[in-house]
């Protein structure tokens, strides 16, 4: 205890199984379960069928897997040994996705049957302690930020930035300014959503570079607005992990011509409870509970983005709203709300993330949050430094400066140097059990990768993933070849990327893979027959 030993690199090497995917291991008439018939005073009416439209009523039985439970387990199985995860590995490389660890508790909570077989049909009486908790998360989630009304339903980030895109399209037009105020202000190193909602809902966007110091050019943002201005769609710190001081004059200089001012906090981690959107001079922010706020982020989901408002903008949120009935003592789902935009997703939010989130909040409290910020930009400007001292790595812009909860680094000296990519680093270090993103668009910052290590890790663990892409590093200048045909004891392995370059090539079904791939077409049976 207390020596200063060496970090061990671990002698790593993952399964890799052939396996089919589960279609092509169906076998018809195997079965996994039997299911006893029905009793015959169980039935439903015959004549109740007749409540279901025809064209809802399936002419087949659907067509899913026929197999074994002892067959279903083992190809499961199998497929989560070829699997790297928050739960398995050092998992701080997923730059912006922001992967931490989430108490099992909370997951245990989710997935109560209390709260996994209720149904969003149900009557509002039977939920009241589901209600209660959502209207509490909402005023969390207040206090945090400093808006005045919140809505749960989004999916994730881009879907609660397509939710503001919405609001302030539907503030455009309430103020008869549809003409006028075509144009959202976003900045390049905000997350790419903010500039693709915004064209989605017919806003012209023009976009601010930063200038030498990484921060947004706030000149080139006096040159962009005008009366044209409909709202700016800014991160801070942005996705290079760079704070702008001065965002409170950004948001000045966007009220000053009218305009509404939106904060994209996607990833709260390095400054939750520590500034709020409010003081900043916002109008509208949200957060990804599935990043800050508990559940790792997914691969896709599930995930929950929730938007925050002024009271000003609370007539455009989405129906319905959590409220509390102060004569009744009951919560209800609100649908009075005069010019909301209605609803962007089915029922409620995806209920387990904000149940996650809500168990953490409660568990850390105020202090909690704040210290789990710190702890998170100690760690970060930690291995910030470390990195710097690898041989051929570097983090472009505010040089000398110290870092919020993650940086954009750049191995453009070392690919110079050796040939070998970042993409390459990144294939080798799959072989150490770890890995980083290089989807960092646009690249801007030449081979790029982006770590965040968050407060859920410990220094032996951010000293063991330094270890690792030092070394790597050190091979890419003493043995190349090891690093640009990696992986080797991984389960990965390179990709024909024409394949997802060429939409020719796309089959997003099973049905049109076995069109396109084994000759086998499907005809679709008409449901006039």
């Amino acid at each position: 205890m207390g020596m200063n030993m060496e970090t061990k690199l671990r002698d790593f090497h993952q399964a890799r199984w052939d396996e089919p995917i589960i279609y092509e291991l169906s076998r018809e008439g195997e079965r996994g379960i039997l299911i006893p018939e029905v009793d015959e005073v169980m039935r439903y009416p015959d004549e109740g069928l007749e409540e279901i439209p025809q064209e809802l009523r399936r002419e087949a039985p659907p067509n899913l897997p026929e197999m074994g439970q002892m067959r279903v387990l083992r190809h499961y199985l199998r497929l989560s040994q070829e699997n790297l995860g928050a739960d398995l590995n050092i998992d701080i490389g997923q730059g912006t996705c922001t992967m931490k660890y989430s108490p099992k508790i909370n997951d245990q909570l989710a997935a109560n049957p209390k709260v996994s077989e209720l149904h969003p049909f149900q009557s509002q009486e039977t939920v009241q302690g589901l209600l209660k908790m959502m209207y509490e998360t909402e005023q969390y989630l207040r206090g945090i930020s400093g808006m005045d009304r919140f809505s749960l339903h989004p999916g994730g980030g881009s879907h609660a930035i397509f939710t503001i895109a919405s609001i302030v399209r539907a503030w455009v037009d309430s103020r008869g300014e549809s003409d006028k105020r075509d144009e959202i202000i976003t900045t390049i190193f905000s997350h790419p959503s903010n500039a693709a909602a915004s064209k989605l809902k017919g806003f012209k966007v023009i976009t601010i570079y930063p200038g030498p110091d990484g921060r947004p050019d706030i000149e080139a943002l006096k040159a962009a607005v005008s009366e044209r201005t409909a709202a700016l769609f800014i991160t801070n710190p942005e996705d290079i992990g760079i704070y702008n001081s001065r965002i409170k004059e950004f948001t000045d200089i966007v009220h000053s011509v009218g305009g509404l001012c939106s904060y994209d906090q996607a990833n709260l981690n390095g400054i939750m409870g520590l500034t709020r959107a409010r003081e900043a001079g916002f109008d509208l922010c949200f957060y990804n509970l599935h990043k800050t706020f508990s559940s790792p982020h997914g691969c896709g989901g599930p995930g929950g983005g929730v938007v925050g408002v002024t009271e000003e903008l609370a007539q455009f949120l989405p129906v319905p709203l959590v409220s509390f009935d102060e004569t009744t003592g009951k919560y209800f789902l609100d649908y009075d709300v005069p010019n909301t935009i209605g609803k962007v997703k089915d029922f409620y939010g995806v209920v387990p993330v904000i149940l996650r989130a809500y168990a953490w909040i409660r568990s850390l409290g105020e202090e909690g949050l704040k210290e789990a910020a710190k702890v998170a930009l100690l760690n970060n400007n930690y291995i910030f430094k470390k990195i710097l001292d690898i041989k051929g790595a570097s983090a472009p812009y505010a040089e000398g400066e110290l870092r919020m909860e993650q940086v954009r680094y750049s191995w453009e000296k070392l690919y110079k140097d050796t040939g070998v990519t970042t993409t390459d680093i990144q294939n080798r270090m799959f072989d150490f059990g770890v890995h980083y993103w290089t989807s960092h668009e646009p690249w801007i910052v030449p081979e790029p990768f982006t770590i965040e290590p968050t407060e859920s890790y410990s220094k032996d663990e951010l000293d063991e993933f330094i270890a690792i892409l030092k070394h790597v590093a050190n091979e890419a200048y003493t043995n190349p070849e090891i690093v640009k045909t990696a992986p080797h004891k991984s389960v990965i392995h390179h990709i024909d990327h024409d394949y997802l370059d060429d939409p020719e090539k796309w089959a997003i079904t099973w049905r049109a893979y076995k069109k396109k791939y084994t000759g086998y077409f499907e005809p679709r049976k008409n449901r006039d027959e």
